[in-house]
């Protein structure tokens, strides 16, 4: 048997994902390497052999998506398979021209090729855009399951970037596993929200295997939850599919990929942050779903914000720290912090620029629109260096925190601080409340 030589262009992520579900223990394909883009300091390493399987002993490289055209050539490379989220269609398009270029095909794996279908009703929630609000959406739709007595546990897109043996089954119960499993702020931002609710959740690598323990959990299960990153679909066949979008972006839902994939499959689209959006933004969205999906249900809904401190924001000149991944490739101009400085009548919105140290400048190197807000990069324990660094040096009276965690219990802000929490609040009807009461029925769930 010739075997076809295979490149799988990820970010730590849906590649593994890709590579588990379609090529592991298939003879015909000799997978030489993953690339790396997106995440700082993940390539260099390799997918290792314990999950790579006997096709693999010595595992698999991982380099980075520069050396991309270098790896086609030099192993005689016949597929390249993009398997990463949040891009545009210009950026897909554009890896397809290097690699058809350099002679190889460029593919794409799609739903039915790569969703493991669980034994329990599944719920996905995705967006069509990182930073729309599937984390918030995610704890309303467990709040709501939960007013039914149900069990619910979630399971998060991957985020391994780390040991990867060591992360193929993670499951995060109390913050305390948050120590324990040695997470980022990427990490913790997406865990810490579940746990500290007295949710179960899990994350990793193989996804087979988090499935089936997600199942049978010891603390029950009787619904599993897919809690989506980036614009990614989910890893598991849904019984119902959620998708958020973002009417801070909008025609962004219908540009990038794999987003516009998530607004067709949707059962429901949430219009998220209808408070602080513009009309016209709204009606774009609107325009998007009734063109794309005009059988989806479409809820409308908002983040109110709330703020532990208001009195450090007025008048005050106030440094505002964001999530990481929604200012960088999420292009979000403003968050929730941003939003808080200006209702409570910030003094002045400190640009965190001059103050920039180590892999921070960094970062803004390579997503030079970010701005004046800084983003909570800590992919590493360096880059928490660096933002603590940050964060201290800079010349203001007071720190807005916005990200889903307490920054201050994994740095040491030497500033005033407040935090700024934000959930999703549903306006009129149809709802989520409505839509899972017909789910529950639908799959005899009542208890």
């Amino acid at each position: 048997m010739t075997k076809r030589n295979v490149v799988i262009i990820g970010a730590a992520g849906r590649d593994f994902h890709n590579f588990n579900t379609f090529f592991r223990g298939k003879e015909e394909y000799n997978v030489v390497a993953f690339t790396a883009a997106q995440i700082p300091d993940i390539d260099g390493r390799k997918y290792p052999a314990e999950l790579a399987g006997s096709l693999y002993p010595a595992g698999i490289p991982i380099v980075a998506e520069e050396d991309l055209v270098k790896v086609i050539k030099e192993k005689n490379v016949q597929d390249c398979v993009f398997s990463y989220s949040d891009v545009t269609y210009n950026h897909v398009m554009k890896l397809s021209s290097i690699v058809n270029a350099a002679g190889a095909n460029f593919m794409l794996i799609g739903p039915n090729e790569t969703m493991i279908k669980s034994t329990k009703p599944v719920i996905a929630v995705v967006a069509t855009r990182t930073g729309c609000g599937k984390s918030q959406t995610s704890r309303k739709v467990i709040e709501h399951l939960m007013a039914d007595g149900l069990k619910v546990v979630a399971v998060r897109h991957p985020m391994p970037y780390g040991d990867l043996v060591a992360q193929k089954v993670q499951r995060f119960a109390v913050v305390e596993d948050l120590k324990k499993h040695k997470c980022t702020v990427e990490e913790m931002e997406e865990y810490e929200p579940h746990v500290v609710r007295g949710n179960v959740i899990y994350a990793g690598v193989d996804y087979e295997a988090i499935l089936r323990q997600a199942e049978k959990d010891i603390d029950g299960c009787d619904v599993v939850l897919w809690d989506g990153g980036n614009n990614d679909f989910a890893f598991f066949k849904p019984d119902l599919t959620i998708t958020v979008a973002d009417p801070h972006r909008p025609g962004n839902e219908i540009s990038y990929y794999p987003g516009e994939v998530n607004l067709r499959m949707a059962d429901v689209v949430v219009i998220n942050k209808m408070d602080s959006a513009s009309p016209e933004g709204i009606q774009i969205v609107r325009e998007s779903i009734a063109s794309r999906n005009p059988n989806a249900i479409v809820v409308d809904g908002a983040s109110p914000i709330t703020v532990d401190k208001p009195e450090l924001i007025k008048g005050k000149r106030c440094l505002v720290v964001e999530d990481g991944p929604t200012l960088t490739h999420g292009e979000m101009k403003i968050g929730a912090g941003t939003v808080a400085a200006r209702k409570f009548g910030a003094k002045e919105e400190v640009d965190a620029r001059p103050f920039l140290v180590g892999k921070l400048k960094e970062t803004f190197a390579i997503y030079p629109n970010i701005g004046r807000v800084l983003p909570a990069m800590g992919y590493g324990e360096q880059q928490l260096k660096d933002l603590e660094a940050t964060i201290n040096g800079s010349d203001c009276d007071t720190v807005i925190v916005a990200t889903p965690i307490d920054l201050g219990r994994i740095i040491n802000i030497k500033k005033p601080y407040t935090r700024v929490s934000y959930d999703l609040a549903e306006i009129g009807l149809p709802d989520l409340k409505g839509v899972l009461k017909d789910f529950v029925k639908k799959h005899n769930l009542k208890k």
